[in-house]
């Protein structure tokens, strides 16, 4: 029963359900959901660490960069079934439709600088 708490509680935050939504779309650094969601970054750290412990989303590592993206839910029966969902609930809310529509300006080399 732990194992389902963690995956509902993950979810159960707006700014955490808008995260599921735009990785839906394409894997996101940092920057990018920060840019994305106008909070700060140690908030998306936060949420992206509670997302992963629930078996949420992933990461991969690129040189400087760390990528994020939905998991594939193989650690957790209870991710998978809503992450599964997920995907076609909520794609008409106006706030998911306005950030999916704005999905190709969050480009991490404008938000950070880097190269």
């Amino acid at each position: 029963m732990k194992t389902f708490i963690k995956v509902m509680r993950a979810l159960s935050d707006p700014n955490r359900v808008k995260i599921a939504k735009l990785l839906q779309h394409k894997m996101m650094c940092v920057c990018e959901l920060q840019g994305a969601l106008g909070v700060s970054q140690p908030t998306v750290s936060k949420h992206l660490k509670i997302m992963e412990e629930a078996g949420i989303v992933d990461h991969r590592k690129d040189g400087l960069w760390v990528n994020y993206h939905l998991s594939d839910g193989s650690d957790s029966p209870y991710a998978a079934s809503l992450l599964g969902n997920l995907r076609h609930w909520l794609n008409d809310e106006p706030d998911i439709e306005t950030l999916v529509e704005k999905l190709p300006q969050f480009n991490r080399f404008e938000i950070c600088g880097k190269n």
